[in-house]
């Protein structure tokens, strides 16, 4: 199935179930840190946690005028910044609720979305959205001390939407260069490798 294709419903409900899911595995981790550790080190070298966290929550809250049709020029620079104010723990979960609500709505996965790169399908911009948060809370894990393993059925996810184009991820400048993996490396610390980091 290409990017611009309908998926049937069945994909569309396994998309949303994954996205929950993934929303709900970021917030864990969010409500894990520490107060102490808002500005501890992250495996993404430009971020600490706190500016990890940031850029999560402004990818939550550009979903909802996306899919309600909005463009790039439309949302300028509304979320640029920092987005998380004095009570960071609530900025993630009211940005993330508003993205849950927007992609979880009837038809939303059937529409169009203006990203930087071009008109794209809805479908295609959550899961790229799943992947993003899958990979970004085992950094944030990372970072805190906490579990860095997602459910069987989010490395599935992530791997099958990553695999593709991990190859030219870091010329994109949004990730490091491959690594070598553990020889004993199971598929999520194979696709960590890939993407950069050292699990």
């Amino acid at each position: 199935m290409t990017a611009d294709q309908d998926p049937t419903d069945a994909r569309r409900r396994t998309l949303r179930e994954r996205h929950a899911e993934a929303l709900d595995l970021f917030t864990d981790r969010v409500h894990a840190i520490r107060p102490d550790q808002w500005h501890a080190a992250t495996p993404c070298t430009d971020w600490d946690v706190r500016e990890l966290v940031n850029h999560l929550t402004v990818e939550q809250l550009w979903v909802p005028p996306l899919l309600d049709g909005a463009g790039i020029e439309d949302v300028g620079d509304a979320f640029d910044g920092d987005r998380l104010g004095e009570d960071p723990v609530a900025a993630w979960d009211e940005a993330a609720a508003a993205a849950r609500e927007a992609f979880h709505a009837r038809g939303a996965l059937t529409r169009t979305v203006e990203l930087s790169y071009g008109r794209t399908a809805a479908h295609a911009y959550c899961a790229q959205m799943i992947a993003d948060l899958v990979v970004h809370a085992w950094d944030l894990s990372r970072a805190i001390g906490a579990d860095e393993h997602p459910s069987k059925a989010l490395v599935d996810f992530t791997r099958h939407e990553v695999e593709p184009y991990a190859g030219n991820l870091a010329s994109s400048g949004l990730f490091a260069k491959p690594v070598p993996p553990p020889p004993d490396a199971g598929a999520w610390e194979k696709l960590l490798a890939q993407l950069g980091r050292r699990a």
